[in-house]
């Protein structure tokens, strides 16, 4: 059966997340805050207004209307998936294959690497400074130096949360030549998007999704900002009808009611602040700022695999990142509600 599989796929190690029961959850950026019922009823009630047995609209024209009043953006260079990841898919497999190159910057959301690899790309990765600052000129050498077809960055970046300014993207667009693909997951919890810079480069596409400040996770919700040129050649590849009627409902109502739901953003923030300051508090502890909805944080005495079994046996879940490139000595905590973030730090003083 394996000779049925191309080669590229049986050398691959599979993006997996093992599961664990605990009383708060803090490892996987996850809003922590639910929808209100109300809108929870409205979608419920929307949906069930529909016909089950017919497909999802072939363009779903209405929510993409939705979308650009949103985002600012333009209806004809907007794509909506099942998820930004289903996007990114779209996007590796759109213009990677062998004998191309992607360029990446490490440590960051470790799908990248999976979904060059299953293309046969070559794959140049750019390790960020010893402060987790993303090394611009060493990602523009490498996209030059390998003739790269794409370039793609999360910014905020996962799991460090590093921001990408607006003078490196520029920097970047204009002196490559590659597609460079923002992954803007966490941008709600950052200073600005750089979606506006769309208007000035064809190259440049930005993801966004309502996973993660949206309080959505579950709905499987992802959209493309891109050129119409570049939009219309990524849908001759698109699979069709692949989000289904409820999370198209939802991502109207959402919008909607956005108003109603943002101002968990501002607490989110004020409360990353707090985490983040009483980090530096812990004397074994080196924690980095962030621009996104979680802390990343070394450890200089107990190794991580030790705080995060501690800190499980209390019903405290947090993401050991020891695996990622440079960072063996890290973990990586959700920013979650006032109540969870005095828990997990008190129960962390302890585990240290």
């Amino acid at each position: 059966m394996k000779e049925l599989i191309r080669k590229e796929i049986h050398t691959l190690t599979e993006y997996t997340l093992k599961q664990y029961q605990s009383r708060i959850k803090l490892n996987q950026n996850e809003n922590p805050y639910e929808l209100p019922q109300q809108i929870k009823d409205e979608v419920l009630q929307r949906v069930g207004a529909l016909s089950w047995s017919r497909y999802p609209p072939f363009v779903p024209q209405q929510q993409i209307e939705k979308l650009a009043s949103f985002t600012g953006w333009r209806e004809d260079g907007i794509l909506i998936g099942n998820g930004s990841n289903d996007l990114l898919q779209l996007l590796f497999t759109s213009s990677l294959e062998r004998g191309t190159a992607a360029v990446i910057s490490q440590p960051t959301f470790t799908l990248y690497k999976i979904l060059a690899q299953g293309m046969a790309a070559d794959i140049r990765e750019v390790p960020m400074t010893k402060a987790m600052h993303f090394d611009t000129e060493g990602i523009i050498a490498a996209a030059n130096e390998s003739d790269a077809r794409l370039i793609v960055i999360c910014s905020p970046n996962n799991p460090t949360g590093t921001f990408l300014s607006r003078a490196e993207v520029r920097a970047i667009v204009e002196r490559t030549s590659a597609l460079v693909t923002l992954d803007e997951a966490y941008v709600q919890f950052a200073r600005e998007s750089q979606a506006s810079l769309l208007k000035e480069y064809d190259r440049l596409v930005v993801l966004q999704t309502f996973s993660k400040a949206m309080g959505a996770a579950g709905l499987r919700l992802g959209y493309a900002m891109l050129s119409p040129g570049l939009a219309k050649e990524l849908n001759k590849l698109k699979l069709p009808y692949s989000v289904n009627i409820f999370s198209l409902l939802a991502m109207e109502t959402l919008i909607d009611r956005w108003d109603t739901i943002k101002g968990w953003i501002d607490l989110l923030k004020r409360e990353r602040e707090y985490v983040l300051k009483e980090l530096t508090r812990i004397p074994t502890l080196t924690p980095y700022r962030s621009e996104a909805n979680f802390i990343l944080f070394e450890s200089s005495g107990k190794s991580p695999r030790q705080i995060f079994e501690s800190l499980l046996a209390k019903g405290i879940l947090i993401r050991d990142v020891s695996s990622y490139p440079m960072l063996s000595r890290g973990l990586r905590v959700t920013v979650g509600t006032p109540e969870e973030n005095l828990e997990f730090l008190t129960a962390l003083k302890e585990a240290v």
